[in-house]
């Protein structure tokens, strides 16, 4: 079963593309795993490393709106896979990537900009944990000495998905 929590990555942009969460040259690696060294290597933001301890660290991304947008690749969602990332948490997401993590049995959790801007009120803070509980569709936040809890809905179809571990797992429990 795939751990929906842990250390957040805060990646504070809209438009977040498909490139940067795991560049192009890379599309011909033969494994998933192959492409664990890549993530969000080409995405630039201020103070942002993608080879630094917060990246190794994550479990869970919290983002802006359009997150995924770009071109239409699994890969993007693999990356996040292999490193131990099952949930991003934006206001929007492109549909291809969006779909693309339930399909592989990750989280894609939509909120709205307030509930976002709660979650962005710990990005200072190196503890904060997000955990997020798909069944009951609550998210849970700690860090600096504060918690939050808050809500999100999610279709009962990709809820299925992300309990079963992705499409293929699901597909052979009912097929």
């Amino acid at each position: 079963m795939k751990s929906f929590a842990g250390p957040a990555l805060f990646l504070d942009r809209s438009d977040i593309n498909t490139d940067e969460i795991i560049p192009a040259k890379y599309l011909t690696e033969i494994t998933k795993q192959d492409l664990k060294p890549y993530i969000l290597e080409d995405l630039k933001l201020p103070g942002f490393d993608p080879k630094g301890k917060k990246t190794a660290k994550a479990r869970v991304v919290v983002s802006r709106a359009n997150f995924g947008c770009g071109s239409s690749r699994e890969h993007a969602p693999w990356v996040f896979e292999v490193n131990d990332i099952n949930v991003v948490i934006a206001e929007s997401f492109a549909r291809i990537f969006r779909q693309n993590m339930f399909n592989c049995g990750m989280a894609a959790i939509e909120l709205p900009t307030q509930s976002l801007d709660v979650l962005f009120g710990y990005s200072g803070y190196g503890d904060t944990v997000i955990a997020v509980d798909i069944e009951a569709e609550k998210i849970s936040i700690r860090g600096g000495g504060r918690e939050d809890a808050l809500s999100f809905q999610i279709s009962p179809f990709d809820k299925a998905l992300v309990l079963a571990g992705g499409w293929v797992d699901y597909a052979d429990s009912k097929y």
